[in-house]
């Protein structure tokens, strides 16, 4: 785990979500290394129309899945998602909004902080 990660405005990183515990680690922060293959860094603020898409693709958040310490998404729900995946859906037109602050700098290699910024 990247200790004293930085966000995408190039500060301290702030936690996503405890409630829903998020994060790759389920520490509540958009945190990573490189075991992590999803590259789960960016901290959004899930829409029904972004957790449709996820389904839609093949990654259901909704449905509860105890054994890996998720109870499912609702909208408005944040949590850390998959660079890609939100890349995906910001080229759909389906991004959900992302907290800055608490996404990890590393998304900065997937997507620009202008398109961050942009939803």
């Amino acid at each position: 785990m990247q200790q004293n990660a930085l966000n995408v405005l190039g500060t301290p990183l702030v936690p996503c979500s405890y409630d829903p515990l998020t994060g790759y680690y389920r520490d509540g922060c958009c945190n990573t290394d490189e075991q992590d293959q999803g590259s789960h860094v960016i901290c959004a603020k899930v829409t029904q129309a972004f957790l449709d898409f996820s389904v839609q693709q093949g990654n259901d958040l909704v449905t509860p899945r105890p054994q890996y310490r998720f109870a499912g998404l609702v909208a408005g729900d944040r949590w850390c998602l998959c660079a890609l995946r939100w890349r995906q859906a910001y080229e759909a037109g389906v991004a959900p909004p992302v907290v800055l602050e608490c996404t990890q700098s590393r998304a900065l290699d997937f997507v620009t902080l202008a398109q961050l910024q942009s939803v």
